[in-house]
């Protein structure tokens, strides 16, 4: 408890009263009549507090959001009751952020989106709490949230793209290939079988003391990797992408992490250097990381698009091959996946950044959709409960694999 108390200033639970005073507080006046659907979108499912409104023809009237960044730097990652009271501490603000930029009033809403699932349990269930209390209050619709969908449906709100498309979703928390049907319409193609690229590189970046680098002091793990391979030479350690003879979709980053902490520890023993200090062969760890992590995803896809095709899921010319989640921001593993594209003749789309990591604006943007489709809409909300855990659409990683495409050889020139 010293350290949460020390670190991340935990506060005791906002009461009851509070929230009441500012559920009234918020209950102004309608302003302007709008002809348009308009959702409300809550996001807690991890460390940033998120809201938004949008409208279905895709505009964004309001939007907030309170990153925890900086507080899990400090404490060297998350920590699920520090991010639960970081939550709390925000969502009212963050909301009513939202709702007074976009000059939306809690009665002109046609529906409130929160996610309910996947996500840390604590910080979910502040997110749903929180819009339980608005849906009752102003008896509005309430549209739960899958938080993986909001990712892979972002891209529609950006370009128009029509179903089917492929989408491979990379995060933190997070990483899966899947082909959109439709909404609420999944095929799970492959899936992380141990721990997402994001967690990976963060680890990495903890590993190689990144945070005591100048330039990498304020940087969370995956972008100080990125920021320091660009300085780095590959090719001065050699790391093998997993499961190269699996041919199936499916990832594995634990391995690799492992190899990479040991080359770690051989390195500073060489350099005579305790953990903490930088090691002068960082910035070339990083690149090789980068790099093979970047490889490895790459197969992957690529055996996911030419399975797609082969079944005649996909377009044979027009197919779409969408790219979301914190990760799908890093510009280089974002060339490796445009190499795949290129050589299938995909199309390659990644929403903007801002809307790669995790926002509001995805989820009031999946409630619209939502909306549009007459799917997962509840009046009544007696016995809903968030899911730290939740599958994507129908599995099919076993016909995948069972398929055994050969995947050709690429020369991965980044």
């Amino acid at each position: 408890m010293l350290i949460l108390n020390k670190t991340a200033r935990v506060f005791s639970k906002p009461s009851k009263r509070n929230i009441y005073e500012y559920l009234r507080s918020i209950n102004f006046h309608p302003g302007k009549v709008f002809l348009h659907k308009l959702v409300l979108g809550i996001e807690t499912s991890c460390d940033d507090t998120a809201a938004a409104v949008v409208d279905e023809t895709g505009n964004v009237l309001g939007e907030a959001i309170h990153s925890q960044t900086e507080v899990h730097l400090k404490t060297g990652g998350i920590i699920p009751p520090v991010a639960q009271q970081l939550h709390r501490e925000n969502i009212q603000r963050i909301v009513q952020e939202a709702l007074s930029v976009s000059k939306v009033s809690p009665s002109e809403l046609s529906a409130i989106a929160t996610t309910i699932k996947p996500g840390l349990a604590l910080s979910l269930g502040v997110g749903l709490s929180f819009s339980l209390q608005l849906v009752d209050k102003f008896k509005k619709p309430f549209i739960p949230i899958h938080h993986m969908e909001a990712h892979a449906l972002t891209i529609r709100l950006t370009n128009k793209v029509e179903f089917p498309f492929l989408v491979l979703l990379i995060s933190g928390g997070h990483c899966l290939l899947a082909l959109v049907k439709g909404v609420s319409d999944f095929l799970l193609l492959g899936k992380s079988l141990d721990i997402a690229p994001g967690d990976m590189l963060d680890k990495v970046a903890r590993r190689l003391s990144l945070i005591n680098h100048p330039e990498c002091s304020t940087m969370s793990g995956g972008k100080a990797i990125e920021h320091l391979a660009k300085q780095g030479n590959r090719l001065h350690f050699d790391f093998t992408p997993p499961m190269q003879r699996a041919k199936n979709c499916d990832f594995s980053f634990t391995g690799l992490q492992h190899i990479i902490d040991k080359t770690i520890m051989q390195k500073e023993k060489e350099e005579g250097i305790e953990k903490g200090q930088i090691l002068s062969s960082a910035a070339d760890i990083a690149a090789a990381v980068q790099h093979t992590t970047a490889c490895h995803i790459a197969k992957r896809t690529h055996r996911a698009i030419l399975f797609c095709k082969q079944r005649d899921l996909l377009s044979q010319s027009n197919a779409v091959l969408v790219v979301s989640g914190g990760v799908a921001s890093n510009l280089y593993i974002r060339k490796a996946l445009e190499i795949v594209t290129n050589a299938t003749q995909c199309t390659l789309l990644c929403p903007p950044p801002r809307l790669c990591t995790d926002n509001g604006v995805m989820i009031a943007w999946n409630g619209i959709e939502r909306l549009r489709a007459g799917l997962g809409i509840l009046y009544d909300t007696e016995g809903i409960r968030y899911e730290p855990k939740c599958p994507l659409g129908v599995d099919i990683t076993e016909e995948v694999e069972k398929a055994a495409i050969k995947v050709p050889r690429l020369k991965m020139k980044i």
